[in-house]
């Protein structure tokens, strides 16, 4: 009984991390560019118990009794299929419409340390960092990077702003001299290998990536120069792909689990008091 109790308990810790899974899709379905989570189930290991070894019928199945100790989560997979595109009709709204490809923005930690992260939210704004210098930053307050890693930075009489078939942001001034920026945009290779930052609507690479058997080219790739292959829709904003039916069907299906381990549990619990009281 106690090894009932046993597989159950560890089915039960990765069942919660499912529904922490499920829930942060379900409160992130109106999100922009984010990007839906799925918990992936592995069986843990099995004991053998060869207790037929005189039994010489041909079967299909191995011969013995395998004694399993639960199920655990293998993989958290982040769904990378593109969302639907939302018209904003505003100028620094922008929509990637390839597939694992990111806008990145420089991201300081209370520390003072700036790390490149990388997101599909492409609601840009302006702010005055200094006078008359103006910061291309996001809705987070995070400034946008250029193709180059460094913040984008233009003078403050700007009167407009389009994007060039390249992912190229132009300011437009009066004197009729723009200014062209080559926003930083990444293709990921990997993207189940980035670390979740911020509830999942930043992710960067992880601090352990030479010990998960990645460099940085394998994951990722800086799209740069002028013949660089990137979609970006001006005036529009990628909104979540998270399919609400079917997180909830996920969340019926994991709590009914949940109860059935539950229950086990129970049970277990009931048969070791009836042997107490049989001794």
């Amino acid at each position: 009984m106690l090894r009932t109790m046993v597989s159950a308990t560890n089915t039960l810790s990765q069942l919660q991390h499912q529904l922490d899974t499920i829930s942060t899709n379900i409160a992130n379905s109106n999100t922009t560019g984010f990007k839906a989570q799925q918990a992936n189930f592995t069986e843990m290991l099995y004991q053998q118990f060869n207790n037929d070894e005189l039994d010489r019928t041909v079967r299909d199945t191995p011969v013995g009794i395998r004694y399993g100790v639960g199920a655990q989560i293998g993989l958290i997979q982040s769904n990378q299929s593109q969302g639907s595109l939302q018209v904003t009709n505003r100028d620094l709204d922008f929509a990637l419409t390839t597939e694992n490809q990111y806008f990145n923005v420089l991201m300081q930690n209370p520390e003072g340390d700036v790390r490149t992260a990388y997101t599909r939210n492409g609601s840009f704004y302006v702010t005055q960092n200094e006078p008359g210098i103006l910061s291309l930053v996001n809705s987070d307050g995070y400034q946008v990077a250029d193709a180059n890693g460094q913040p984008i930075t233009f003078p403050d009489n700007v009167t407009g702003f389009t994007m060039d078939s390249d992912g190229s942001l132009v300011a437009s001034y009066e004197n009729g001299t723009p200014l062209k920026f080559q926003l930083g945009i990444s293709e990921l290779q990997k993207p189940n290998v980035m670390e979740k930052l911020q509830g999942g609507t930043y992710i960067g690479l992880p601090e352990n990536l030479d010990a998960l058997g990645f460099t940085q080219a394998q994951v990722l790739t800086d799209l740069q120069g002028a013949n660089r292959q990137v979609g970006v829709q001006k005036g529009a904003l990628e909104m979540s792909n998270v399919d609400v039916s079917k997180e909830m069907t996920n969340l019926i299906q994991a709590q009914r689990s949940y109860q059935f381990n539950t229950r086990a549990i129970t049970i277990a619990d009931q048969m070791l008091g009836l042997i107490n009281g049989i001794r």
